[in-house]
């Protein structure tokens, strides 16, 4: 039969009442309890030594010894099937941990024979083998004030149709201090590492100060590869952190409870900010959520700390913040753009020069307000000024030196290297580039000095000032010219050879001899 149970309170009065002379049936009377209840705490304090005329006072320790003793009293000796669980209680726990439904245990048991009723394998593996108990936790400290701040993201809105009948999602970043539990909400169409950095931005604003640690969640936009001990952050984010001071401290992969403070607000904002507004833009948004958060939810008490969170967080957090950045922070476009054959990458939609050796690379890219960096390796490789979409920044220096003058149509350069080839050369592409479009004759100079690269520099300045004489600017004639063999000198007449005398006397036959003359001394006269 069951029986009422009774406070701590009512058996305190019950052992009031009975040390002090009142009947049993009396004491239930007046308690409205039953009269077995009464005297069944009564036994209790019996067994426990207390009993009339001992003491008038009935204290704190009297009726815990009670509670105490009735409670053993109700223990009771388990049955013949809690006798087969403990027998089976290694299988049993063996069949839990490989994700065994207890049902099934249950027919598995009785397959090999053991009969057991499902509420008392139920009540077994409670008791003995903790199943469907939750792993105790411990509370996580709040830490100190103006210290951390956690971040989540998710979709809590769909805009008003537009003018052409279009609806659009919205997603929100959203901000809770670990003490004050001050919500700070942006609202945005995409969760990108820019409507982060730019979401952050707006919080620092909204709360005058920045927090030192960010907690956020493993989101692609802010960590590149989630690690418990070393998670890696994305450039972009981890630039940010280090120009705002703060540090990211991201939660383990799968352990939501690691921004516990956090986690289910996207649906209280879902359902207690823009349930049930209608709001056409993103910044409609965006104001009706920072109205929520320091009038609506910023002055309702919290259930946990119980004060204000606009309050509590003035009070306590704001002080203790980083200051505020005084110039909004320049969202910078990373990528990783892979150079062409004609020394170009691609950033932002515009086109920046590399030097050679990085054609058929992959280099890393940064383009902010003002500058864009490459990075090869690490190393910072090329800065150019930012450029607008479609345009390019080139510089010279990248190409090779023989193909320099050509991609940057110097006109100049092209002159002086025919004036090399001779005068009349140089003279011959003056003219080849005359005109207002001179740019556009620049192949032919190209020709005409392969043409002295080829026929050598005396005939092609012979033709050329040939050609200059009738005016005749046309490298293909004058390429004509020199293919045709210059003509051959007239031949000379063979030389007159005067024959030997065929009647040449020997010298016997004259009548004075040949005497070699004397040589004269210097003291001789003349």
């Amino acid at each position: 039969m069951g029986y009422r149970e009774v406070t701590m309170i009512e058996i305190k009065e019950v052992l009031r009442q009975w040390l002090a002379g009142v009947a049993k049936k009396k004491i239930a009377a007046r308690l409205g309890s039953d009269p077995k209840t009464v005297r069944r705490y009564i036994q209790a304090a019996q067994d426990k030594g207390i009993e009339r005329g001992t003491t008038a006072e009935v204290t704190d320790e009297m009726v815990s010894a009670v509670q105490v003793e009735l409670h053993r009293r109700r223990d009771r000796e388990h049955g013949e099937s809690w006798a087969r669980c403990e027998e089976q209680k290694e299988p049993i726990e063996k069949w839990l941990k490989n994700g065994v439904r207890l049902s099934k245990i249950r027919r598995l048991l009785h397959r090999s024979g053991i009969a057991v009723p499902y509420s008392t394998l139920h009540r077994f593996a409670v008791a003995e083998l903790e199943f469907g108990r939750g792993r105790a936790t411990v509370p996580i400290v709040d830490g100190k004030p103006g210290e951390e701040v956690q971040l989540d993201t998710g979709w809590v809105l769909s805009l008003k149709p537009d003018e052409t009948g279009k609806r659009r999602r919205t997603r929100a970043w959203i901000f809770t201090p670990n003490v004050s539990r001050y919500r700070f909400i942006y609202p945005c169409f995409a969760e990108t590492t820019q409507t982060a950095i730019a979401a952050c931005e707006a919080a620092w604003e909204f709360y005058g100060g920045v927090f030192r640690v960010v907690i956020p969640d493993n989101t692609k936009t802010i960590i590149h590869k989630a690690d418990p001990l070393q998670p890696n952050v994305t450039l972009e984010f981890l630039e940010y952190a280090q120009k705002r001071g703060f540090h990211v401290d991201p939660t383990r992969a799968g352990h939501p409870k690691d921004k516990a403070r956090v986690e289910k607000t996207v649906r209280d904002v879902r359902d207690d900010c823009f349930g049930g507004e209608r709001l056409l833009t993103v910044e409609d948004a965006a104001g009706h959520a920072r109205r929520w958060c320091a009038d609506d939810y910023g002055m309702r008490r919290h259930s946990s700390t119980y004060r204000l969170p606009r309050e509590h967080f003035e009070a306590e957090e704001k002080p203790c913040l980083l200051p505020a950045p005084e110039a909004p922070y320049d969202i910078p476009e990373w990528g990783e753009p892979k150079v062409g054959r004609d020394h170009l990458a691609q950033i932002v939609s515009s086109f920046y020069t590399l030097p050679t050796e990085f054609i058929g690379k992959r280099v890393r890219a940064r383009a902010d307000r003002c500058l864009v960096r490459f990075y090869y390796k690490g190393a910072l490789v090329k800065t150019h000024p930012r450029k607008a979409p479609g345009q390019k920044s080139i510089d010279p220096s990248d190409f090779p030196d023989e193909k320099t003058p050509y991609a940057m149509r110097d006109i100049v350069y092209l002159e002086q290297r025919a004036k090399e080839h001779g005068e009349a050369v140089g003279k011959y592409a003056a003219e080849l580039l005359a005109g207002p479009l001179p740019w556009t004759k620049m192949r032919r100079v190209r020709a005409l000095i392969r043409l002295a690269e080829k026929y050598g520099d005396a005939r092609v300045v012979e033709a050329c000032t040939l050609a200059l004489s009738v005016d005749m600017i046309d490298v293909r004639r004058l390429e004509r010219m020199l293919q045709i063999p210059p003509p051959r000198p007239p031949e000379r007449p063979p030389a007159k050879v005067i024959p030997i005398a065929r009647y040449l006397r020997p010298p016997v036959q004259y009548a004075l001899p040949l005497v070699p003359p004397k040589p004269h001394d210097e003291g001789d006269p003349a």
